[in-house]
């Protein structure tokens, strides 16, 4: 545990402790897709984490999947990101934007431009989502021509500056639990037959041109990868090949130095295992729904440099002191992660304000 609350390098940034928010949609930007009046607060208050990366934020008008997820990529976003990466730069905190293209997993009804999704291929990820109108059967998206995929990493590329600009320390790509950049590496949700398709590394091949393009644009230093090897959700199959892509992916991605990579621990030990071994850079670990007790068990063992943490974090603004103190936590209120206003959001008490309550 000790070890969790040591300094840990991470690319240009130098953080205090080893201990990261993990990302989490809240859907409470503006229509526009603005962060939302309370954003500024929310992430402040938790800025005491060695890292914030904050929740997924569309690249572009087709990269939105749910209602009211933020965006980075008009002058209204960086403006309205500015407010909260000076909050928690303000509070002394880092914070990294996570770029998520939500591909497939997305409805025209929760769009700017309600048009049909985009992904590899046209496989729908027979799947529900949310929309005004209730919950809906996801369609087929339209497969990208290779013209629209280069597009595509440009948007990235262009998100990515946009994220800087707004003042945030760097991104994270939200590569992982079956968004754009996992349809890719998925023979379930990736048929293609060019230089995106088929083998182990042309499916991989589209995520690294995205970190590659993003890193030559705001520096390696200030770019990090989310992945979720072997996650089966929302249709995504990653086959019998998807450890061995994996350890392709890191590998290539590995030569590029970038400021850590995120993994979300779907179970395989062993990869988990290769992954750090491959892995020279800062690595994250996210183990979901792990028990309060086992916080700082990678650290401990060497598996991770960080440890990420969502609900935990969500319903504990005060979370480094909570877990320093071995105090109580406060715990999450599901009805309240997706929409509303304050309530779940910004209304969490700190352990000081809760004990003299």
């Amino acid at each position: 545990m000790s070890r969790s609350f040591t300094p840990v390098r991470v690319g240009r940034y130098t953080l205090p402790n080893r201990l990261v928010m993990a990302p989490m949609t809240r859907s409470r930007a503006k229509l526009d897709g603005t962060p939302g009046e309370l954003a500024a607060e929310y992430y402040a208050q938790r800025a005491s984490v060695g890292l914030i990366v904050t929740e997924g934020t569309q690249p572009s008008d087709d990269g939105q999947g749910y209602l009211a997820t933020p965006g980075i990529y008009t002058p209204a976003h960086i403006a309205g990101w500015k407010k909260v990466t000076a909050a928690v730069h303000d509070r002394g905190g880092r914070i990294f934007i996570q770029i998520m293209h939500a591909g497939r997993m997305s409805h025209p009804d929760n769009t700017p431009h309600h048009r049909q999704a985009v992904a590899p291929s046209a496989i729908a990820p027979g799947a529900q989502m949310f929309t005004a109108a209730g919950m809906k059967d996801i369609p087929a998206p339209r497969a990208l021509t290779s013209k629209e995929v280069r597009r595509t990493v440009a948007d990235f590329r262009l998100a990515a500056r946009a994220a800087i600009d707004a003042g945030a320390d760097g991104i994270e790509l939200h590569g992982a639990n079956s968004y754009l950049i996992q349809q890719f590496f998925a023979p379930s949700a990736n048929a293609r037959g060019d230089e995106y398709g088929g083998s182990i590394a042309n499916r991989a091949r589209f995520a690294i041109e995205v970190v590659s393009a993003v890193a030559g644009e705001i520096g390696a230093d200030r770019t990090a990868i989310r992945l979720s090897p072997g996650l089966a959700m929302n249709g995504i199959d990653e086959g019998v090949e998807g450890p061995d892509l994996y350890r392709y992916l890191v590998a290539e991605l590995g030569k590029l130095g970038l400021a850590y990579l995120h993994i979300l621990h779907a179970g395989d030990e062993k990869l988990a295992g290769d992954i750090r071994a491959l892995w020279t850079q800062a690595l994250i670990v996210n183990r979901p729904g792990r028990p309060r007790d086992q916080i700082g068990a990678d650290v401990a063992s060497g598996l991770a440099d960080l440890e990420a943490y969502g609900q935990m974090v969500l319903a504990n603004p005060d979370f480094v002191a909570r877990v320093k103190a071995a105090a109580p936590m406060n715990e999450a209120d599901r009805t309240s992660f997706f929409g509303g206003a304050t309530r779940g959001y910004t209304d969490y008490p700190a352990l000081e304000a809760a004990t003299t309550a």
